[in-house]
C-alpha cells in the first residue's frame, strides 16, 4: 500500500491518495483549490494509473472539502463522511466568505455516512474507522493496524493538536479522543496529519505540550 501527500490551498492542507499496487485508490480530504492543484491531483492519478474508488473526508471543514466537487465531477464519486459533520458541511460556503475565499465550489452531499461503518477495505488493505470528535463534531480517522499508520485529519499534529475554537469544537473532547483512540496505539504508528509533517504516536506522547 502506498500514500501520496499533496499540500493544497492557501490553508496548506494535506490531501492524500492512498492506493495499492493493483491500481485502486482513495482520495482523502481533497483540498485542491486552485486550477493547477486540481490538475496536479488529476495528473498524479493518471500517470500512476490509479482508479479512485472512494472520496473520503475525515471532517468537513472548508479546507478539507475544497476539491470535493472537482473529484465528484471528474471521477463520479460522492463524498463519504460522518453524519455529525453535516452542519459543518452546511457552513462551508459561509466560512468561505468569512475567509475571503472566492470561487468556492460547494461539496455534493454524501453518498453514505461513515458512522454506519467500522472498517473499510481497499483491495486487501483493511482500515479501521474511529470516531475522534473535538476539532469537528463528526471527525473520523482511518487506522491501518498492519501498516501502523493513521490518516488523522486535524486531530493530532507534530507538537500540536487541532484547534477547538470553531463551531462544534471542544478541547476536553479532543484530548479524550486522542488519548482513547490514538495513544492506545503503539509508539511507532505514523500519523499523517491534515497539516504539517508526519509524526509518530511515541513522539507526541513525549513531546506534545498539550498531552505530556
Amino acid at each position: 500500500m502506498r500514500i501520496k501527500k499533496f499540500v493544497f490551498s492557501p490553508f496548506q492542507e494535506n490531501s492524500y491518495v492512498v492506493y495499492t499496487d493493483a491500481g485502486n485508490g482513495w482520495i482523502i480530504d481533497p483540498g485542491c483549490y486552485f486550477p493547477e492543484e486540481k490538475e496536479e491531483l488529476k495528473n498524479f492519478l493518471t500517470d500512476n494509473k490509479i482508479t479512485p474508488t472512494r472520496l473520503l473526508n475525515t471532517h468537513c471543514h472548508l479546507d478539507h472539502i475544497f476539491g470535493n466537487r472537482f473529484v465528484c465531477d471528474t471521477y463520479n464519486l460522492l463524498p463519504e463522511y460522518h453524519s455529525l459533520d453535516l452542519p459543518t458541511l452546511g457552513m462551508a460556503a459561509i466560512s468561505a466568505k468569512m475567509y475571503g475565499v472566492n470561487g468556492f465550489e460547494e461539496s455534493p452531499k454524501a453518498k453514505s455516512h461513515l458512522d454506519k461503518l467500522t472498517e473499510l477495505k481497499l483491495d486487501d488493505q483493511l482500515f479501521r474507522i474511529v470516531f475522534v470528535p473535538g476539532h469537528a463534531p463528526g471527525h473520523v480517522a482511518f487506522i491501518h493496524d498492519k501498516e501502523k499508520l493513521i490518516i488523522g485529519g486535524d486531530v493530532l499534529f507534530r507538537g500540536s493538536i487541532g484547534r477547538t475554537d470553531l463551531p462544534g469544537g471542544s478541547m476536553v473532547t479532543l484530548l479524550q479522543s486522542i488519548k482513547s483512540e490514538f495513544f492506545t496505539l503503539a509508539d511507532d504508528f505514523v500519523v499523517y496529519s491534515g497539516h504539517g509533517e508526519e509524526t509518530t504516536i511515541g513522539y507526541e506522547k513525549k513531546h506534545n505540550p498539550f498531552l505530556t
